[in-house]
């Protein structure tokens, strides 16, 4: 099971070696496939991984046999990490998939045979947008631009919070401003009358 705790540590680099480590090695491993395969790198870093612990393990090994070491394998603490899950908790697992998959192919049954137009055109224009994304960038780039964005975002977020929380108020209220508009516009009305006090009136005939 993931630890969240443990995760959030890593995204705001609070150990800045091992977060260090893992955002260097996800960005080799998606640069490496605009120019290999992903069989080759998946090979490649398998091999370069075995090499690593094999020589490592060896080195212990060797140690133990001239009395200069305790013989305990170099990888025990993960060795003796227990990942596997049990029957009640996969079963939990389980029903959690099967309801995201099965609320999943029910919003898109949705969207795609128009059960509500609205959000069918909000979809419809998305994909058009998506379009133009395409002819931009490939998926392997928008990949490391979504990595990227989740190791630096959240720390730009944290140190400048007050601002950014403004700017998006501020973004906000333009958004339900215009939406506004629009609503009223649809509606065939006028302009929405000033309810603050002293405010102007609506002139009468």
């Amino acid at each position: 099971m993931v630890n969240v705790a443990k995760l959030m540590d890593l995204i705001y680099w609070k150990d800045t070696e091992r977060t260090g480590m893992v955002f260097t090695g996800l960005m080799v491993g998606l640069l490496s496939l605009f120019q290999l395969s992903i069989i080759t790198v998946i090979s490649t870093i398998s091999l370069g991984a075995l090499c690593f612990t094999v020589s490592v393990s060896l080195y212990y090994k060797i140690l133990h046999v001239l009395n200069m070491g305790d013989g305990v394998p170099p990888f025990k603490a993960y060795l003796d990490l227990d990942i596997s899950f049990s029957g009640e908790l996969a079963d939990q697992y389980t029903q959690k998939v099967i309801v995201a998959v099965v609320s999943a192919a029910n919003s898109l049954k949705n969207l795609f045979l128009v059960g509500n137009l609205f959000d069918s055109l909000k979809l419809l224009a998305l994909m058009y947008l998506v379009t133009f994304l395409g002819d931009l960038c490939n998926g392997l780039t928008v990949l490391i631009i979504g990595v990227i964005a989740l190791f630096s975002l959240p720390l730009v977020y944290r140190q400048h919070q007050a601002k950014v929380d403004g700017f998006v108020a501020g973004i906000q209220a333009n958004v339900d401003n215009a939406k506004d508009i629009l609503h009223r516009i649809a509606q065939g009305g006028g302009p929405t009358p000033d309810t603050t006090p002293g405010g102007a009136k609506p002139k009468t005939q």
